[in-house]
Order: structure tokens, then C-alpha cells, then sequence
């Protein structure tokens, strides 16, 4: 199965349309399937005396409030089209994560392919019933901060309301920016599958590039990750995010092991069948061995040569009589 690979623009355009546009580009430079925002409107999501994230707080200090720094970072309605327009021209799909339902029925309007609930949300009963009511849409579910049961109750109901769980895709995900290591906890994924049975991802919040492609190598059948032009931007999620030239070598390594993955089944390759008979030993007669000698664990070895009887047979030549004389090194024949 081929990766939905997913560029994470989200908020690393700081509000500024032309570099939003300018991610895009880079997006579908890098090799990603779509490129995806964030819409909201701040009043509707975000009380005016909420606290910053500590990574929040690291990235962007404390001279403003949660809700004057998300302020800044909307996309107006212009803006969401401009961005569509920019997707098409570049050849990727435009996504963006509602967070509020007026910004969710405006991407309806844009005609968006699937709907992306943030790892925030997922205890939000009426965004979770308004969202699943589109019942012919995908829906990516992001898992971070959540214990088993609150994904079970969310799929719930999403399948209530209207969307069923064939076409839920849960994201596994640790929100932390960036998220350590020792937090990831990558078998989660496999935990997911067999506890939902739905396709499940991987949103991606760790420095670097090995753990995504791992996660793939576990199943994941979503990357989601993080783009930004320059780590060392002022923003929330720059330093958690890949340059372009680190998300093309995520791509690349991804689609690298999707062909490694395979069917699954043991047998040898093509090229292995080439190199079969070069690398795998043969009998042959250590030493110059008579018509009518008993072949003997002494005048007998196993060496890489021409083709012969495989040293698997050994007792059962060993013990018989030459038929004709042997050369050293000469493949035995019965």
C-alpha cells in the first residue's frame, strides 16, 4: 500500500500568505500528497485568558497570550482560496484542520477530499457529531494525549453520527513539540489496528526523519509531518518541523521502504536466483579420489564451484563408492 504522505504546514506560514504559498510549493516539491493548514477562527476556539503550551512559551516567550499569538496566525477565507489555487497549480491536494465549525463548513464549500481532526478535539462531542454528519468523507483522527478508551468512545460517535469506520483513519501521536523519544512509543500503532481494525497513521512530531519512516515500516499507512521553511522562524511549531530538503529525504526514505515492505512471502528474489549458485557450496573431492573408493569424510569437502551435489546430501554420499576417478576440487556425481 502506497503512504499518504502528509506536509504539515499548519501554522508555519505566521500568518503571511506568501510564505503559506511558498510551503505549498516546497510541499509538492518534497514529494507530499497534500499539503494541510489549519482553519479556525480564535474567538470561536480559544478563550482570551487560555495558557500557552510550554513548548508555546519556548518558541514564542510570554509577552502575548495563547489567543493573541493563534490570532495572528488565521487564514482568512480569501487566503484558504488563494492556497487551493496554489495546491492546483503545484499538482498536490490542499487539506486543513478545522477547528471550529463554521471554519469545517467553509473547507465543505472549498470541496476538501477529507477531514482532519485535530488530537484536541477529540473529546469534543459537538465538532466530533457536526464533522461525522458528512458521512461519505474520510475521516484522519489524531490520537495524541489520549488513553484507548477515549478513542473507542470517540469512533463511537463518528460510526453514530454518520461516518463508518471503513473510512476512519486513526493517527497515532504524541503531542509534543518536539516529542521525545522515549514518549513515542511507535508500537501503538499496531495496538490501534488490532484494537479498531481501521487503517491507522502516524502524525509526526519528533526531530528528525528515521521515526516516521519507521512507523511506515510498522504499518502506517499516513505520515503526517511537519514543513517549514526555516526551523529557526519565531512560531509554536517551527523547531518541531522538517526544512524542505528534510522532508524530500523523509519521502524518499518512506517510498524506499514501501518497496522494501514486500508480499511477505520467503522465496528467493530475482537477483538472488543470479546469485545462487555463486555463494552456496558444493561437494567436491578434497583430494584425488579412485573408481571404486569409498567417499570418506576425509576425501571429501564442501567448496563454492561448479555445480554439484549440495553438502545437504553429505551423508548419503559419504560411505558410497566413486563410479570413476575424481580430481581435487572436482564436483562429486554419484
Amino acid at each position: 500500500m502506497r503512504t499518504l504522505i502528509i506536509a504539515e504546514a499548519g501554522v508555519n506560514h505566521n500568518g503571511d500568505i506568501k510564505l503559506a504559498r511558498e510551503l505549498v510549493k516546497c510541499a509538492s516539491e518534497a514529494g507530499a500528497d497534500l499539503v494541510k493548514f489549519q482553519s479556525f477562527i480564535t474567538s470561536s476556539s480559544i478563550t482570551i485568558d487560555a495558557t500557552k503550551a510550554a513548548y508555546q512559551i519556548n518558541n514564542t516567550g510570554v509577552s502575548e497570550s495563547q489567543y493573541e499569538m493563534v490570532r495572528k496566525l488565521e487564514l482568512s477565507k480569501e487566503h484558504h482560496k488563494i492556497l487551493l489555487e496554489e495546491c492546483k497549480s503545484h499538482k498536490i491536494e490542499f487539506l486543513s484542520t478545522a477547528f471550529d465549525i463554521e471554519s469545517f463548513d467553509f473547507l465543505l464549500e472549498l470541496g476538501i477530499s477529507k477531514i482532519k481532526i485535530a488530537s484536541g478535539e477529540i473529546t469534543n462531542l459537538p465538532l466530533l457529531r457536526h464533522f461525522s454528519s458528512r458521512g461519505n468523507l474520510p475521516i484522519l483522527l489524531s490520537t495524541g494525549m489520549c488513553s484507548l478508551g477515549e478513542v473507542e468512545e470517540a469512533i463511537k460517535i463518528i460510526e453514530s453520527f454518520g461516518t463508518p469506520r471503513k473510512l476512519i483513519t486513526l493517527l497515532h501521536c504524541t503531542t509534543e513539540y518536539p516529542a521525545p523519544h522515549d514518549e513515542i512509543n511507535l508500537n501503538a500503532i499496531t495496538t490501534l489496528s488490532r484494537a479498531f481494525g481501521v487503517n491507522v497513521g502516524y502524525s509526526d512530531h519528533s526531530l528528525g526523519i528515521e521515526i516516521p519512516i519507521a512507523a511506515v515500516a510498522l504499518g502506517a499507512t499516513v505520515i503526517e509531518k511537519h514543513l517549514t521553511l526555516n526551523r529557526n522562524f519565531t512560531g509554536p511549531d517551527h523547531r518541531a518541523s522538517l526544512e524542505p530538503h528534510e522532508f524530500k529525504a523523509m519521502v524518499t526514505g518512506i517510498r524506499n521502504v514501501e518497496l522494501a515492505m514486500g508480499d511477505g512471502i520467503k522465496r528467493p528474489t530475482m537477483s538472488e536466483l543470479r546469485n545462487k549458485q555463486v555463494a552456496r557450496k558444493f561437494i567436491v573431492a578434497s583430494r584425488k579420489i579412485l573408481a571404486g573408493e569409498f567417499f570418506t569424510e576425509e576425501n571429501l569437502c564442501a567448496k563454492r564451484g561448479p555445480q554439484g551435489l549440495s553438502p545437504m546430501l553429505w551423508d548419503e554420499v559419504v560411505g558410497r563408492v566413486a563410479c570413476r576417478d575424481f580430481l581435487p576440487d572436482e564436483p562429486i556425481v554419484l
